[in-house]
């Protein structure tokens, strides 16, 4: 049995009486320094977690694609569902249906033809894809259909097609239609679009579909920009070039 007065709490308190201020000092100083390796060997051991988790390839990936590289592009596989068929015009004024690019990749996109936001940067990565693509461009078919009520007509979505070079791409379909068509269009395919007023920007959904040449839906992407201090979207020229490679590469899988 303890007797009184020298329990535990007495014992401990004896022992650094015992060590005197210098010995105290000392046994402090050695806690500490064992509580911080424990806190590094923590903090290293979770940094080594976050890279393993960073590195986690999505399944289905194209193995010509890198995992950065598929990071980068939000690229995801999704369920192979038949891609909701559509009729309307494109640029040079011609009725056409999705159905029709059958036996192709389809790389498709929404856009806004008065866009000055992201619209212009993916115009960039679809003509960087194209001209990545080499001889392979001849089996993909880059797309978009227009999200702005305000701005329909051909003559719209052929201007936004010169400004920003999508004329190079021989196989560029940028299509339009009525209010009704295209907002079911945008319901079919998951995009969300804000058009408050005529002068006001348009807030969209920006994916990238790929499409088999079987009219498979097979990959979806989510494009992302950067803003100078001002306001105005870019990407660095290295990402850019990524895209479009990134583009290139998942076209060529599924045309293969």
């Amino acid at each position: 049995m303890t007797e009184s007065g020298t329990g535990p709490n007495e014992q401990h308190r004896s022992a650094f009486a015992r060590l005197g201020p210098r010995g105290g000092l000392l046994l402090g100083l050695g806690v500490a320094l064992l509580a911080a390796i424990a806190f590094a060997g923590f903090a290293v051991s979770h940094r080594a977690a976050q890279n393993q988790l960073a590195n986690i390839r999505p399944t289905g990936i194209p193995a010509s694609v890198s995992t950065s590289l598929a990071d980068t592009m939000g690229l995801s596989p999704v369920p192979q569902t038949s891609a909701p068929n559509f009729t309307l015009v494109d640029q040079h004024g011609k009725t056409l249906t999705l159905r029709s690019f059958r036996g192709r990749a389809v790389v498709l996109e929404f856009m806004d033809p008065h866009c000055v936001d992201i619209c212009p940067i993916v115009s960039q990565e679809f003509v960087d894809a194209y001209h990545d693509l080499g001889t392979g461009a001849r089996h993909a078919v880059f797309i978009a259909v227009n999200v702005n009520r305000y701005h329909l007509s051909v003559a719209d979505i052929a201007a936004f097609s010169h400004e920003h070079g999508l004329d190079a791409i021989p196989s560029w379909h940028f299509f339009t239609g009525t209010q009704s068509q295209l907002a079911a269009i945008w319901h079919r395919y998951g995009v969300e679009v804000e058009a408050p007023s005529p002068t006001a920007d348009i807030i969209h959904s920006s994916f990238v579909y790929f499409i088999d040449p079987e009219g498979q839906e097979r990959f979806l992407a989510n494009p992302t920009d950067d803003h100078t201090a001002r306001g105005v979207a870019y990407l660095p020229t290295g990402s850019l070039i990524s895209w479009g490679q990134g583009i290139a590469l998942v076209a060529h899988y599924l045309a293969q």
